[in-house]
């Protein structure tokens, strides 16, 4: 099932003739819940992404067949993290158990999924991080790799945590973890990365990371290209700073 959250026309097309081959809806039975039925919502936040989406939702279709997938297309560009809030209350309302997120530029391997099943249901996690760093075989320029480091090193310092990629946006997360960041002001509208690690842990969930594949961005621009990683470091610290000063309250 593929659902259609906005107006582009461009990506509405392509979203049709993927609903008129008539994909079917399966389910994924874990072994942790004793054969019952756990649902499972791909979250695939798209602006602009007309030339890779078609391609990505027949990868994921593949590779995660037992999932439905929700494509989120604000009429206007309200954020990356708007985008993903929007599919954890849909999902937190339509009763699913889990939820990954992908980007529907095409950077992030949906076959690598397998690895964000395994580590949640070997690890017990609340949420799983897909770390495209464990195992070395990503590259990044020499400004991005220090500013990965870095906040690598805060999320360390504040959680005890290794996280080797707090920027993922390619994540699976349980109902309880979705559900508190579908919650009103839990889930920033642009940038939700160290900052939301922070917040979790804070709240006590557990998060673990695991190695899955990544490559670079072959269309469009990223969300951290031009100018914008000024404003993200800045933008990222205030977010820090609210962490730190807000009070913790119960998931």
């Amino acid at each position: 099932m593929i659902i259609l959250n906005g107006i582009n026309k461009e990506i509405f097309s392509i979203i049709k003739r993927f609903e008129e081959n008539g994909f079917r809806i399966l389910s994924y039975i874990d072994s942790l819940t004793h054969g019952i039925v756990v649902r499972h919502l791909v979250v695939l936040p798209a602006f602009n992404e007309e030339k890779s989406i078609g391609t990505v939702i027949r990868e994921i279709k593949k590779s995660i067949p037992f999932a439905d997938i929700l494509v989120v297309n604000h009429p206007f560009n309200l954020g990356y993290g708007a985008a993903l809030q929007t599919g954890f209350r849909f999902a937190a309302k339509r009763g699913y158990d889990r939820v990954f997120t992908l980007d529907a530029d095409g950077q992030h391997i949906p076959s690598s999924a397998k690895s964000l099943l395994d580590a949640m249901r070997e690890q017990d996690a609340d949420v799983v991080i897909g770390s495209r760093f464990i195992g070395g075989g990503y590259r990044v320029n020499a400004a991005k790799k220090v500013g990965i480091w870095f906040f690598s090193l805060i999320a360390r310092i504040y959680t005890g945590i290794n996280i080797t990629d707090p920027t993922s946006g390619f994540q699976l997360l349980n109902r309880k973890a979705f559900s508190y960041l579908s919650e009103g002001d839990n889930y920033p509208l642009d940038y939700p990365d160290v900052n939301i690690i922070m917040v979790l842990h804070k709240r006590r969930f557990k998060i673990v990371e695991t190695s899955v594949v990544m490559i670079e961005n072959l269309h469009g621009k990223s969300m951290h290209s031009g100018l914008r990683p000024i404003a993200y470091v800045v933008k990222m610290f205030l977010a820090i700073i609210m962490v730190l000063v807000r009070g913790t309250r119960k998931k």
